[in-house]
């Protein structure tokens, strides 16, 4: 008999501090964004993660595709120590996804359901957090976005293959432009709202990008996009973003004279 993702050793050492710590990432919705991992109580009114986490198909150690020198609860073991700490920062990108929480939720959960299922074919020492990525944006194009009333699909949006030349191995957040480097003086929310008004593939590459920090070569390997588009689209989102700002950042007083947004 096949045990249930909370019966398996995927998570914590036991089901109490598996639910605890899930309990603390993925129902903190109400924190400033970006999520932070805490380790405090839970309101009682909250949903049990434990109910959350029987949505997710149960998947066993048995399913695990074993390597000579992995057994499954080594990998168990390596999943829990190295993917369980990114809980929070996937579920800050699945939100950005979803603009849903109860959606995001059960994103990230499948998502750890399918990265476990499949771990013994990640290469230890790459990049885990883009590999997880990887997994959760698939999943979220594959079953996620096809639940949404109004899906938005957009062309591929190209730069020339010389701007591609000249940035191709420049990391992201040194690009960032003065304008939105002010907004980061609006408070969170204002911000987090801007975003989520972005049309979804703008968003996402700003949210990884700018939030998340990562290079435009990871970016394009999450998004299976070229990082002609990635660079596009978050040119494109962050001039979105600001023009959606630029009334709150003026009256904030960040812009204007010398400095307009």
């Amino acid at each position: 008999m096949a045990t249930g993702i909370l019966d398996s050793p995927i998570l914590c050492r036991s089901n109490q501090e598996s639910v605890r710590i899930l309990d603390t990432v993925l129902l903190a919705k109400s924190d400033p964004y970006p999520l932070r991992l805490r380790g405090s109580a839970l309101p009682a009114r909250r949903p049990s993660c434990r109910a959350l986490l029987v949505k997710v198909n149960p998947v066993s150690t048995a399913s695990v595709p074993v390597r000579s020198a992995q057994n499954p609860t080594e990998l168990a073991a390596r999943f829990e120590r190295d993917a369980l700490p990114l809980l929070d920062q996937l579920y800050g990108a699945a939100m950005r996804m979803t603009r849903n929480p109860a959606d995001a939720e059960d994103l990230v959960q499948e998502t750890y359901a399918k990265a476990f299922s499949s771990f013994a074919s990640y290469k230890e020492g790459t990049n885990l957090k883009a590999w997880l990525y990887r997994i959760m944006t698939n999943t979220y194009i594959n079953t996620y976005r096809k639940k949404q009333r109004q899906p938005y699909h957009s062309p591929a949006e190209e730069m020339t293959d010389a701007q591609v030349a000249e940035v191709a191995n420049h990391h992201a957040t040194g690009l960032r432009s003065a304008e939105v480097e002010a907004l980061d003086n609006l408070p969170d929310e204002t911000i987090k709202h801007a975003l989520n008004e972005l049309p979804e593939d703008r968003r996402m590459v700003v949210y990884y990008a700018d939030v998340e920090g990562l290079p435009y070569k990871e970016i394009s390997e999450i998004m299976d996009t070229p990082i002609g588009t990635v660079m596009s689209r978050l040119h494109r989102g962050r001039k979105q973003l600001r023009e959606s700002l630029r009334d709150v950042a003026l009256a904030a007083g960040i812009g204007g004279e010398g400095g307009e947004l």
